[in-house]
């Protein structure tokens, strides 16, 4: 391998990107499995696959719950599932796709390797910031 190759990316030789979701136990802190991320499209779509799947689980949820409660209304209460999905996984991609793309400029600038976890916890983050902008503030921002 020639240093340009080298230089150019922080992967070791022989590298092959984990298959989605590959997170692993991460204790003990030196364990022998573990699995890391170098390519910023690998980060981008790991991020944006776990912000689809947590958007379009608290859409779903929210679906389910519109159903439950207006049920009387059967002839176009079936829609609101599907409209739910539509728009969370919508929103799940534009919201993974800034942050994995942010992530993997980041990693690949700094030529650090990324925890298949990293991906997971900014979703969840991404999650909670839909869950807590849900809410009406009085008085806040």
């Amino acid at each position: 391998m020639s240093f340009i190759q080298r230089a150019s990316s922080a992967a070791p030789a022989g590298y092959v990107t984990p298959e989605f979701p590959s997170l692993y136990w991460p204790l003990p802190l030196h364990g022998t499995q573990r699995f890391y991320l170098y390519n910023p499209n690998d980060i981008w779509r790991y991020t944006m696959l776990w912000s689809v799947m947590f958007f379009g689980a608290i859409h779903f949820t929210a679906a389910a719950w519109a159903c439950v409660v207006q049920w009387r209304n059967w002839k176009f209460i079936w829609i609101t599932p599907v409209v739910y999905l539509v728009v969370g996984g919508l929103e799940g991609f534009i919201a993974g796709s800034v942050v994995g793309g942010l992530l993997g400029g980041v990693y690949q600038a700094g030529y650090f390797r990324m925890s298949t976890w990293i991906p997971f916890v900014w979703a969840l983050v991404n999650a909670l910031v839909l869950i807590l902008s849900s809410f009406a503030i009085h008085g806040g921002l």
